[in-house]
């Protein structure tokens, strides 16, 4: 934690007064020129260049989707300032088949309020995330089935997600441009996400209608919300290579504190961008003790993905295929999961989506949500798959707010000695209202 307090101090040195006035003495930026780079694109501030896309800071932590992605939010200025929002929540009814299926009514989101300030080759970036999923999600998860990861009450959550944390991500990014080309980047966070993997699901635009976690969330990108992370990055054109310093563990079931500890844990990922509607990523980590009920295991996670997106007039494709794999240390087990995700808007006001996932299970799902008992070992159980369809309609009733309603049905696919657990032929269905920050 001193280690991002020190960071924080070194960066807004760098915005001292001082500093800012005789940037601003040497060249007074107007309203167009800080924007430089940006068009405005239905109501969205819209990159156009890789560079501005990572200027743009509209996803956790530092990571990026493809230039053209639309991303929703409210924007003004005020005193040299620019000052954004995003945010969404959904209120979802879920309803599961099965011996192992349970129904619920819950709601996710997060709000993401960001203040950017531009100057001469700077720019300054102080990002928080907020999540109300503590207070809005009853028992500490929410049901999924053949879903695994974190705990609840003591005990390995089974079939079901656990909620977000209130402080998602409390963040300062600073950027320095050395020319038309080349961009180096720091990234100080008490709570933030490292260079791990692509966006996190309930940031990504191919994700954008899906409430639910991705069964594979704890191979490829849970590391959204870790403590004490630090992040330094060099671009130059269409390449970006990052390293991440951060505490290892995932949060505890605990969700309205900050679970703050020693730098024990790095990563490294490269991103290219080699067209305006694509964008690819491959991701290393070293992750310390990540489980609160394995703390004496290490593991590796390893992330690839590639994202693409398509905008049309009055309507927007975005796809995601991602695999993430956890190898742990020193008992050499791997676990896989491989998704692809797509959303497709049509008409502005339609959005139809759908999910396939392939993720490796462990022996703990047996467990169902019980204690471990002594000396259990988590092995390979089976590999599950999930296919989901959703759609959703939009509506512009309030100014500044887009609410759609809809729906979505994900059929799962396991092996036979898992029907006596989960019926021949488990089914989840959700009915969804979800409402967006936008202009």
């Amino acid at each position: 934690m001193k280690s991002v307090a020190y960071l924080l101090l070194l960066l807004l040195s760098f915005v001292s007064p001082s500093s800012v006035a005789s940037q601003e003495a040497a060249q007074q930026p107007d309203s167009s020129s800080s924007m430089h780079g940006m068009h405005h694109d239905h109501g969205h501030m819209q990159p156009s260049t890789f560079m501005d896309e990572i200027l743009h800071h509209a996803n956790s932590g530092t990571s990026v989707e493809p230039n053209s992605t639309p991303h929703a939010m409210l924007m003004t200025s005020k005193a040299n300032w620019d000052l954004m929002f995003h945010g969404e929540a959904f209120l979802n009814v879920l309803q599961q088949s099965g011996p192992r299926g349970d129904d619920k009514v819950f709601s996710t989101s997060w709000f993401m309020p960001m203040a950017q300030r531009r100057f001469a080759n700077h720019v300054l970036t102080i990002r928080t995330m907020l999540s109300l999923d503590p207070a809005t999600v009853t028992h500490r998860f929410y049901p999924e089935m053949f879903q695994q990861g974190e705990t609840a009450f003591g005990r390995p959550i089974t079939d079901g997600q656990h909620p977000h944390d209130f402080i998602m991500e409390l963040a300062l990014l600073y950027d320095y441009k050395l020319g038309d080309n080349a961009l180096l980047s720091f990234y100080a966070a008490p709570v933030g996400d490292p260079a791990i993997g692509p966006a996190a699901y309930a940031h990504r635009s191919s994700a954008s209608e899906n409430p639910l976690a991705p069964l594979g969330h704890h191979l490829q990108d849970s590391t959204h919300i870790l403590n004490d992370v630090v992040t330094a990055g060099v671009t130059y054109k269409s390449i970006r290579l990052e390293a991440s310093g951060f505490h290892g563990r995932e949060p505890d079931e605990f969700r309205w504190n900050i679970d703050s500890g020693n730098l024990d844990s790095w990563s490294t990922r490269l991103t290219v961008q080699p067209g305006h509607n694509w964008s690819a990523q491959y991701s290393f980590a070293h992750l310390t003790s990540p489980e609160e009920l394995h703390s004496e295991e290490d593991a590796q996670r390893m992330t690839a993905s590639i994202m693409y997106n398509r905008p049309w007039a009055n309507g927007n494709w975005s796809t995601t295929l991602l695999w993430g794999r956890n190898h742990w240390l020193p008992t050499g087990k791997n676990f896989n999961g491989y998704l692809a995700e797509s959303t497709l808007n049509v008409a502005s006001s339609n959005n139809l989506w759908g999910r396939i996932e392939n993720a490796d299970r462990t022996t703990e799902l047996l467990l169902r949500n019980q204690p471990e008992p002594p000396g259990f070992e988590e092995n390979f159980l089976a590999r599950v798959q999930a296919y989901t369809a959703g759609y959703d309609h939009q509506f512009r009733m309030i100014p500044h707010l887009a609410t759609a309603i809809g729906g979505q049905v994900t059929f799962y696919s396991k092996p036979e000695f898992l029907t006596p657990l989960y019926g021949r032929h488990p089914v989840g269905a959700v009915l969804l209202v979800r409402m967006r920050a936008a202009n």
